[in-house]
């Protein structure tokens, strides 16, 4: 349960389900695999074969979901290049389930049934309508991205930030989830903010998001001023007038992509001056020059949180080689950055079962075993515990990135020693 106010990473992406009416339609599966004449490989080097199930077409827009799988396929592509797993090559099988529920199904259904992967890798799913099946056939899903409560509610599915949770069938503790209050405790202690801005739309989904940062922020000691648009007409210009006048030092939002472009807009046409304005690690891209190119002074106000080592911090040997390997993608990402992580971590998994055979239960039991583990130090060490109630306080760390143009994310502190011990506030997925 690495999760700060975890509701407040995953309803922050959640808030793109807000924006889908529809479903949308689940296109062709894209497999990866040689086609024309086959041949039986030699005993001991047959495939290692693994899914990567990514809602790459979903109503929410072509890329919004496919970073994992993109920095995955990096590690496994270089992975094969240097040998794959004791001389076997891993053979990636990939499935769009459109962003809907029963394509999810579809795809569960084809990976583990007909191309009877070893385990699912980097899942990133608009709608996990299929994990109960997964856990149900046993098959380990490694590192995938908690836009759900899937991954707080089912054994053999491992979340790429680890879980307290019983994991038993029901989400959290009795249908609720916590999550600590360490990305606010950040900003008040180290960027010195008092006043904090939460900015939504008059939309179910996205007011219940705002009231949990609220929340959040009250439990911190901030004092809160809360900004509602309208969904189908946003006033932001009104918004950003009124957190300036109220004197935000910083500025939280549930909203949209689009909307966060638009209220950054804003706000600098009123002139609100803020010391940080927090997005999520899914808005932790190289893309920001273009998705914020007409709010200069906004844009280089935008501070990023998440669990992983920063995507620009080269320093780190790890980091290096991701960015060498994911060199050919037009754009840069957090989210790949957590991908390669994930794949990283099955290939571990898989190399501790060569001895003896690399099995869904072998690999499994190392996920279990899975203590602090961080991929080379990619990761904030990540557990999985099930403890039978929750905790009321836990120490959390965090890794803190700020946009500076010329320089791209630039990592503030180290990620390692970022850490609070705060309270864990309930919610309810």
């Amino acid at each position: 349960m690495r999760r700060r106010l975890r509701g407040v990473e995953s309803a922050a992406l959640g808030l793109l389900l807000l924006l889908s009416a529809a479903c949308g339609s689940r296109l062709p599966e894209s497999d990866f695999e040689h086609r024309g004449t086959s041949t039986t490989p030699p005993a001991g080097t047959a495939p290692i074969r693994v899914g990567i199930i990514a809602s790459a077409t979903s109503p929410v827009g072509a890329t919004a979901f496919t970073g994992p799988r993109d920095g995955a396929k990096a590690w496994f592509e270089r992975l094969n290049a240097r040998g794959g797993i004791d001389g076997r090559p891993v053979e990636v099988r990939l499935c769009d389930d459109g962003g809907s529920g029963v394509g999810n199904n579809e795809c569960v259904h084809k990976l583990i049934d007909e191309d009877k992967v070893v385990a699912l890798v980097a899942t990133t799913a608009l709608d996990y309508a299929g994990a109960g099946l997964v856990s149900r056939a046993r098959v380990p899903d490694i590192g995938g991205q908690p836009i759900g409560a899937a991954y707080d509610t089912y054994p053999h599915l491992y979340g790429i930030y680890g879980s307290l949770a019983p994991r038993n069938g029901t989400p959290g503790w009795g249908g609720a989830l916590y999550g600590g209050t360490e990305v606010y405790r950040y900003f008040a202690r180290e960027q010195g903010a008092r006043t904090a801005a939460v900015v939504s739309y008059n939309q179910a989904a996205s007011a219940a998001y705002a009231r949990l940062v609220a929340r959040g922020l009250k439990a911190e000691g901030y004092d809160v001023v809360t900004e509602e648009v309208d969904f189908a007409l946003p006033n932001f210009r009104a918004a950003a007038a009124d957190l300036k006048e109220q004197g935000a030092d910083v500025v939280f939002d549930a909203l949209d992509t689009h909307g966060n472009a638009q209220l950054c807009e804003a706000m600098d046409e009123v002139g609100a001056k803020v010391t940080a304005k927090v997005t999520n690690v899914q808005n932790w891209t190289s893309t920001v020059p273009e998705d914020y190119k007409d709010s200069p002074r906004c844009r280089n106000a935008l501070w990023a949180t998440g669990a992983s080592r920063n995507y620009e911090d080269t320093g780190q040997a790890a980091v290096r080689e991701f960015r060498d390997a994911t060199k050919g993608l037009k754009t840069r990402s957090q989210w790949q950055l957590e991908g390669w992580a994930a794949a990283r971590w099955f290939t571990d998994a898989a190399r501790s079962c060569a001895g003896t055979g690399i099995t869904r239960a072998c690999v499994d039991d190392f996920m279990n075993r899975s203590e602090g583990y961080t991929a080379d130090g990619l990761l904030i060490p990540v557990r999985f515990e099930r403890l039978a109630e929750p905790p009321r306080t836990r120490r959390t760390c965090l890794s803190v990135a700020r946009w500076r143009d010329g320089k791209g994310w630039v990592s503030q502190g180290d990620m390692n020693s970022d850490c609070f011990d705060v309270p864990q506030l309930p919610y309810r997925p």
